[in-house]
């Protein structure tokens, strides 16, 4: 029932709008418009009212003007819907390819749409504009055309034009709309225009005003559940990112397996040198008998060192690579510390740059790989890893890095650098280290990696910490804090 009055109210008022228009003018240019205007809404709530007698309770719409294969939280928001009995249309860009857990979903249906350019000529903010008009219009029809559904659960950022879309979609067809809120999009712009810019300024107000127009919020951390209250008057409840089951420790057979396809491409994971034995398969790490099968470490292996990145404005891989050298200087002093294989795992815009620099690198006792992984790899060399570095600083001091989170999942002690809420996930100490610059950095690399391959140290001790630690993972998460909305609704 109210969805049948909230279609006659839409079109009831867009119906005396075009009346009105036609009674006082036929050539006055602004009641046109609004006539324009007027057709448009009354269009829209034909096309939206269609199949509102359909079961909608058990379709929901998963969103992201992003890559999906890039948006593993997302992911789990779309498969753990689908273990519920949900219908899932997720709209995103298709760049990477997604988890094979969603592609062979028969609950998940993608749905594609693409990222629009707009303009190639003329003025900057005449091309942003274009390109945002016309990326609302494609949105706009992708959302009306799909079966109706629930709800809407859609990733921000990015938030422009996204969020005012999605409320308009949701208004017209009595869906409601919920925000899941990752960081904040203008803090992002920021970065690059700097936050006086009045793009950004705009960004800002533009979040804050259509932000308040959702169904529900969620968020990533309690300090940015507080901010979304406090500063923007939106209640969120806190889902903290956890890290589904894949996310674990890999089994030396499976790790071995991993670094021979890895050696196929990338030189750091071959083996050493020459081998002992005839009927050894070797690796940089492992070491595989012809005769018995058995998997084990090699003799003096390197230490595997694994950062992930999306290589954008947030991160100074910088860092990283000055701690390297201090690394190498340790060695070259005279340090008993392991050789180092340093994989950075991740695409994005930064890029290309950081890998001329690396290449401009002289290192002895060092080895740099940059590798794209397949989403079925990720989670195996993670939980193959000795150590993690994390160098993600939240432009807006109120998000957490996932990539810390899968570490932990898979009992990766992390090395971090500080930020506001940081605290919330790494406990210095505890299962992991907080630096502030490359020298400190460096210092912890030295004193985590001189009792290597011994675990009596302190790498060892946090291992062990979150091994004990009982971490809950995304899927009771999920099911004990977003599923009681859906079913809530749906009563």
């Amino acid at each position: 029932m109210a969805d049948v009055l909230s279609f006659l109210l839409v079109f009831g008022v867009s119906f005396v709008a075009v009346a009105l228009g036609v009674h006082v003018t036929e050539l006055d240019t602004n009641w046109s418009i609004l006539l324009a205007i007027a057709v448009f809404f009354s269009i829209l709530s034909v096309w939206s009212f269609r199949g509102r007698r359909q079961d909608k309770h058990r379709h929901v719409c998963v969103l992201v003007l992003g890559d999906i294969g890039r948006s593993p939280r997302m992911q789990y928001h779309a498969i753990s819907l689908s273990k519920h009995g949900y219908n899932v249309s997720f709209v995103g860009f298709l760049g990477t390819k997604p988890h094979e857990a969603v592609i062979a979903n028969e609950k998940i249906t993608i749905i594609p749409i693409s990222e629009v350019k707009g303009l190639q000529v003329g003025p900057k903010i005449l091309r942003y504009i274009t390109k945002v008009v016309m990326q609302s219009l494609q949105l706009l029809y992708t959302l009306l055309k799909i079966d109706h559904h629930s709800h809407v659960l859609m990733q921000n950022p990015p938030g422009l034009p996204s969020i005012a879309v999605t409320c308009l979609v949701s208004c017209l067809r009595g869906t409601k709309f919920i925000i899941d809120w990752h960081n904040y999009g203008y803090t992002i712009m920021a970065l690059t225009h700097g936050s006086k810019h009045p793009i950004v300024q705009v960004a800002k107000w533009y979040e804050k005003f259509f932000g308040r127009f959702s169904s529900y919020n969620l968020c990533v951390t309690k300090a940015m559940k507080e901010d979304l209250l406090k500063n923007w008057r939106i209640k969120a409840t806190t889902l903290y990112d956890k890290p589904p089951l894949i996310f674990k420790e890999t089994p030396m057979e499976h790790q071995h397996e991993l670094f021979l396809k890895m050696a196929k491409v990338y030189p750091q994971f071959k083996q050493c040198g020459e081998s002992t034995s005839e009927d050894m398969e070797l690796t940089a790490f492992t070491q595989r008998s012809g005769n018995t099968g058995d998997v084990s470490p090699v003799a003096r292996r390197p230490i595997l060192l694994l950062s992930s990145t999306s290589w954008t404005e947030d991160e100074d891989f910088s860092i990283l690579l000055k701690a390297l050298e201090d690394y190498e200087g340790f060695v070259n002093v005279g340090e008993s510390l392991p050789e180092l294989v340093c994989v950075i795992t991740g695409k994005g815009p930064q890029k290309e740059y950081y890998k001329k620099l690396i290449d401009s690198k002289s290192f002895n006792h060092v080895k740099i790989c940059t590798p794209w992984l397949e989403a079925e790899d990720y989670p195996r060399l993670l939980g193959s890893a000795d150590l993690g570095v994390c160098l993600h600083k939240s432009s807006s001091g109120l998000d957490l890095p996932m990539k810390v989170v899968d570490m932990f999942g898979c009992c990766l002690p992390v090395c971090a650098i500080h930020f506001q809420c940081l605290h919330e996930l790494v406990k210095h100490e505890e299962n992991g280290l907080i630096f502030q610059d490359s020298k400190e950095l460096a210092t912890q690399l030295k004193l985590l990696l001189s009792d290597f391959p011994s675990d009596e140290g302190k790498l060892g001790l946090f291992r062990r910490n979150l091994r004990a630690s009982g971490q809950q993972r995304w899927e009771e998460n999920w099911d004990q804090t977003v599923l009681p909305i859906l079913t809530a609704d749906s009563r």
